[in-house]
């Protein structure tokens, strides 16, 4: 039998990356990593699609569920604190489905990041993924969730007809900030809670916490003028009102969206930096 050719040889050798432990070329590595997870958009969309799938498989109605439950409970808050707050229902009930539709986004996107990498261990000890995929992943399938209670505010907004206007253009970068800031909580979150596990509870409770502070189900208005210039400080309100305020307000004033863009510029230069200093040791954390 004749030895393989150098040629054949070279050919059928898999190709062996090294690396230098002196230097490690993080930020490049966290670039490529990036970069590859953007290319790979369509994965993420298809493995979204398949969470959701099997987290209603065998169910009737699937996601609708979460529609209806988010319907009765917008009825039942709305009157009962439109009556609490002496606040007109007309005027309170659009405002609360806003604020409630959005807070559950935030909500379930930061409880789902604490989780992202950890659920994906399997595939992240197999495949060479990069693991801003499964930041990509959490991120659509909450989106395509959030997705099906959308139709609530239209019909509040037409049974008590409430008009929007031009001003609701705006809500499209309220969206996109959105979206930068799950997609870097889904980093952020998701390797800090790979490393320590006890910190997903902790979230859970700041959570609960934030709610009660942040401007959902009670209206900015009801505070005095001075406190309510603070509000912008809190970034959930921040972020929340760049949405609420274009679909109620015409717009949103521009403290609140300086306020916004500098808790994003923040919130994703400190994922950034987490990301580039410890992604080559999520493999050995989840």
């Amino acid at each position: 039998m004749l030895a393989p050719s150098p040629a054949e040889t070279a050919a059928t050798t898999i190709p062996v990356r090294h690396f230098d432990a002196a230097a490690p070329r993080r930020l490049e590595r966290a670039l490529a990593d990036l970069a590859e997870g953007a290319r790979r958009w369509r994965l993420a969309a298809a493995l979204a699609r398949l969470d959701i799938r099997n987290r209603y498989r065998g169910s009737v109605l699937g996601p609708i569920w979460l529609t209806l439950s988010t319907a009765v409970m917008l009825a039942a808050l709305g009157f009962l604190y439109s009556r609490l707050f002496q606040l007109p229902v007309g005027d309170y009930l659009p405002w609360l489905a806003v604020s409630l539709i959005l807070w559950n986004v935030i909500a379930v996107s930061v409880g789902e990041a604490c989780t992202c990498l950890t659920a994906a261990e399997s595939v992240i000890r197999q495949l060479p993924l990069p693991h801003t995929v499964h930041a990509l992943r959490c991120v659509m399938r909450n989106a395509m969730v959030a997705a099906h209670n959308l139709p609530l505010i239209a019909v509040v907004f037409l049974v008590f007809g409430v008009a929007p206007g031009w001003g609701a253009l705006l809500v499209l970068p309220g969206l996109v900030l959105f979206a930068l800031n799950a997609f870097a909580a889904s980093l952020l979150l998701g390797m800090l809670c790979a490393r320590f596990r006890d910190i997903g509870p902790i979230v859970a409770s700041v959570m609960q916490i934030a709610f009660f502070v942040t401007p959902v189900i009670w209206k900015p208005e009801l505070l005095d003028p001075a406190s309510r210039r603070l509000l912008p400080l809190n970034p959930f309100h921040a972020v929340m009102e760049t949405v609420r305020g274009p679909l109620l307000e015409g717009g949103g004033g521009a403290w609140v969206w300086a306020a916004a863009f500098a808790w994003t510029a923040a919130h994703c230069a400190l994922a950034f930096a987490f990301f580039v200093r410890f992604r080559g040791r999520v493999a050995f954390w989840v």
